[in-house]
């Protein structure tokens, strides 16, 4: 979910750098604040934050051998 934010911020951020708008706020939201928010938002990522319930939620989970494994 972080990495879908994070496209969404720098999708947000080329589009404002290709329109060349600030919205009225220079310091507020410019490309470099954009970056480093999707930067964050990336990097929470790729350390596992708000990565979804880990454990028997879903998927294969097989005690022992797996069964069709000799």
């Amino acid at each position: 979910m972080l990495a879908i934010l994070a496209a969404i911020v720098f999708g947000f951020a080329l589009l404002l750098d290709f329109l060349n708008t600030n919205f009225g706020a220079p310091d507020l939201f410019n490309n470099w604040t954009l970056s480093l928010i999707g930067f964050l938002l990336l990097s929470l990522y790729l350390a596992g934050v708000g990565s979804g319930p880990r454990g028997g939620g879903g998927g294969r989970w097989y005690r022992g051998r797996r069964p069709g494994r000799g």
